[in-house]
């Protein structure tokens, strides 16, 4: 089934751009490890960058649906949704962090600037200081970094504290 060997071509992929990063993983070695013609990865993905257009576009699109579909309102809430985002995305953002390139060829730096720059106004509204905006980058960064340092720990262990710290930083009061 052609949707299957595709999966499958993203999953190995996936695993060898986080190892090696995406500059240093040749389609050659992603067809030999799955044991099929380098043509036949070809029939699924024109190149490379197709691949991992293919791998990042999902996370992209949650991302962008997240910051387009949310309001200004509970800070605690939209933080404990944030992190689940994020942690469900953990691998494509070990895969972008091994090989920060990714970003350029991908047009995704500017892009996850401007997410967080939305966020930070959903969370703390438009008019801000240069210190809020600071922490704010600070807290969300450090839930991103979270998801991929404790990404081997169940996620019901690092949630908790990562959006108490975020919070923290932000000057908030969770429930969690």
């Amino acid at each position: 089934m052609p949707s299957d060997t595709k999966e499958r071509i993203q999953a190995v992929a996936r695993e060898l751009f986080m190892r090696q990063g995406v500059q240093n993983t040749s389609l050659r070695q992603i067809s030999d490890r799955l044991g099929i013609t380098k043509p036949a990865l070809y029939y699924h993905f024109s190149s490379r960058e197709d691949l991992v257009r293919s791998i990042v576009q999902p996370m992209v699109e949650d991302v962008e649906r997240f910051v387009a579909t949310r309001g200004q309102g509970e800070a605690g809430k939209l933080l404990e949704d944030y992190f689940d985002l994020v942690w469900q995305h953990r691998e494509v953002i070990v895969m972008v962090m091994q090989d920060m390139s990714t970003l350029a060829y991908l047009d995704l730096g500017q892009r996850m600037f401007d997410w967080r720059r939305r966020l930070i106004t959903l969370l703390l509204g438009p008019e801000l200081t240069q210190a809020q905006h600071i922490r704010a980058t600070v807290a969300l960064g450090g839930m991103s970094d979270c998801t991929v340092e404790y990404a081997h720990l169940p996620p019901e262990e690092v949630k908790p504290a990562a959006v108490e710290a975020a919070a923290a930083a932000l000057g908030l009061q969770t429930a969690m």
